[in-house]
């Protein structure tokens, strides 16, 4: 079947050219309405979009095939995440490709900022000559605040050295290993705020992010310090910013994004500012960010539709091609241990506890937890549960999901062990994969076992004498059932013992309750692993 993949933003030649080259069908348009993507979006696997097209959940609904959106830049504010990841749908970006494009515009900003370059540029065209009004300030020498130090805000403290400036950094994630090494002292905000002439910011726009410079933030900066922007409108209350650049209190203000979303943004209180600099969301425009971007989205959404793992996801791990291989034997294992599990206990479930025990607990677990989830949800639900929703879904149903990781090393090299919590009772299963890969449950309560967790599974409790494996061969027997392995568990104390049976067709109905009505014989209950 054809790989179908819409860009329905204008996407460099290059990028293009590399999804056609894996063999997709690529339809190109432009400018359409939410009605009319509504209409198109059906049959395609994959959704390109740029900073034109707002991808709304309408939209995302009315797909009935869509495996990936893929955001040709960095911000990802008008893609519905959450529609998508309700839906099952990655949403991927391209955060790399226009790093250097976007430093580089930030970096000019500040130095506009600091000369007075626009509107001494404008004096001198309108036939003036006012050198004395357009008196600037030098960057050597002064203090830097870094609000957010990624790939671009690093990219900016290079260039911000070059020139002498002395650099502080705010970002809860930085090291103190990256701070080091890029010769950057890392602070609080405050401190931040407090100690710096220029103010630069580098961070997505997010509900802790959201006004992060306000009118308390002013408050507590210098007086003349100046402010760059060019990261997400809305970081700025642009309210605040307009009050403290009239009042004097903020010398200078460049701005390259806005929170309103006209075009242009004439309804923004910066705008006619004499005192603030403004551009029409120039960061990526440059011709080898176009390039870069298209280039890096392409290979990602091919990379996606191939099977070769996740570049960049934004609502779920990353999984890049390496490292699925070797993950991707533990994503199948816990999918299965996950489907048998709901499949046996057949009731609400409030908890989920996942153990990472040995060798697996050194590996990144989260599309691993994923995938238990998957396997659990799958037979109990109606909706398609997969990797990007699952986590989702089973915090919408109140299941509680902890993870833990123990490296001691115990029976086996790797062992995944799960327990869920129905509220009144714990169920236990343990699997673990052999050396060829293959999947096997080794645990299932207190029982220990060895079985193959594929297909057609009966799983028989029984008291623990002589003859019941015998009784249980001649019924299915007797009903052309035929057994592939039996691999039995006991607990000799209790005198109670465990049969996995692998069949190789479905067991009806009436074989399971006659197999019940067998002397000895507690439970019989089938699973069905189809993965």
């Amino acid at each position: 079947m054809t790989i179908k993949v819409l860009v329905s933003d204008p996407l460099a030649k290059e990028g293009v050219d590399i999804l056609k080259a894996s063999k997709f069908k690529v339809d190109e348009v432009s400018k359409l309405s939410e009605s009319e993507l509504v209409k198109k979006i059906k049959g395609y696997d994959a959704l390109i979009v740029r900073s034109g097209t707002t991808v709304t959940k309408k939209i995302i609904n009315a797909s009935n095939n869509l495996k990936v959106i893929g955001r040709a830049g960095v911000g990802v504010d008008n893609v519905d995440v959450e529609a998508a990841s309700k839906k099952g749908i990655v949403v991927m970006n391209a955060p790399a490709g226009n790093t250097v494009s976007t430093a580089e515009h930030a970096f000019g900003l500040m130095m506009s900022l600091s000369r007075n370059i626009p509107l001494a540029n404008q004096s001198v065209k309108d036939g003036r000559w006012d050198r004395k009004k357009f008196m600037g300030v030098e960057l050597y020498g002064k203090t830097l605040g870094i609000i957010g130090l990624g790939r671009i805000g690093a990219e900016f403290a290079k260039r911000a050295l070059s020139f002498g400036m002395k650099i502080l950094a705010f970002d809860p994630f930085l090291s103190e290993e990256k701070a080091k090494a890029l010769n950057i002292e890392p602070v609080t905000l405050d401190k931040l705020l407090k100690n710096s002439d220029f103010i630069t910011i580098h961070t997505p726009l997010t509900k802790d992010t959201k006004h992060l410079l306000d009118e308390k933030a002013f408050k507590k900066m210098k007086k003349g310090v100046r402010i760059i922007n060019a990261a997400r409108g809305g970081i700025v209350d642009e309210k605040a910013l307009a009050k403290n650049l009239k009042s004097g209190k903020v010398a200078g203000a460049a701005l390259d994004v806005y929170e309103t979303k006209a075009k242009p943004p004439l309804d923004s209180p910066i705008v006619k500012i004499d005192k603030a600099v403004t551009t029409p969301h120039l960061g990526a425009s440059t011709e080898e960010a176009q390039v870069n971007v298209a280039i890096d989205m392409a290979r990602t959404i091919s990379g996606a539709l191939l099977g070769k793992g996740y570049r960049n996801p934004v609502n779920m791990p990353a999984m890049e091609e390496e490292a699925l291989k070797l993950v991707g034997p533990y994503v199948n294992l816990a999918e299965r241990l996950g489907s048998i599990q709901t499949q046996l206990i057949a009731k609400s479930i409030k908890a989920v506890t996942v153990n990472y025990i040995g060798e697996v607990a050194g590996v990144n677990a989260a599309v691993i937890t994923r995938a238990l989830l998957k396997g659990i949800l799958n037979p109990i639900l109606e909706e398609d549960v997969n990797y990007v929703n699952a986590l989702l879904i089973a915090k919408e149903r109140g299941i509680k999901v902890i993870e833990k990781k123990t490296s001691e090393i115990q029976d086996f090299a790797s062992l995944i062990s799960v327990e869920i919590d129905t509220g009144k009772k714990k169920h236990f299963i343990m699997g673990t994969l052999f050396s060829n890969k293959q999947a096997r449950i080794v645990r299932i309560d207190n029982f220990y076992v060895e079985a193959v967790p594929d297909g057609y599974i009966l799983v028989l409790s029984n008291k623990d004498v002589p003859g019941v494996v015998g009784k249980v061969g001649t019924v299915l027997g007797k009903h052309g059932i035929n057994i592939g392995e039996i691999n039995l568990g006991r607990d000799k104390k209790a005198r109670q013992a465990i049969s996995l049976i692998n069949v190789d067709s479905e067991v009806p109905k009436k074989v399971i309750q006659k197999l019940k009505k067998e002397k000895y014989i507690n439970d019989v209950k089938q699973v069905h692993i189809e993965i």
